[in-house]
């Protein structure tokens, strides 16, 4: 069985981006050393990882990254934090 990670990096601004792999290690090595220049995280570096899940299901696992690629920081934030009952309150909300 596969397992996928979704992860979340902090970046030297501030910013934060998420991705998804098979390889968490050998991923995070490959933003740390710019390995794709042309990546969101390139000049940004250092990252830190602040968060990562584990999935079997590699369609489940493309799906939370998408979504969790559209949340707010506050949302994403909270998420990094364990503060699961907030994530709710932090929807995007169009009035």
């Amino acid at each position: 069985m596969k397992i996928l990670y979704v992860y979340i990096l902090e970046c030297s601004d501030g910013t934060y981006y998420t991705g998804v792999t098979n390889n968490i290690e050998r991923r995070l090595v490959q933003h740390q050393s710019g390995f794709h220049p042309d990546s969101y995280v390139f000049s940004r570096r250092p990252v830190e990882l602040v968060f990562y899940a584990e999935f079997t299901d590699f369609y489940f696992a493309i799906s939370k990254e998408k979504q969790i690629k559209k949340w707010s920081k506050a949302k994403k934030k909270a998420l990094i934090d364990g503060r699961f009952d907030d994530l709710v309150n932090l929807a995007r909300k169009k009035f």
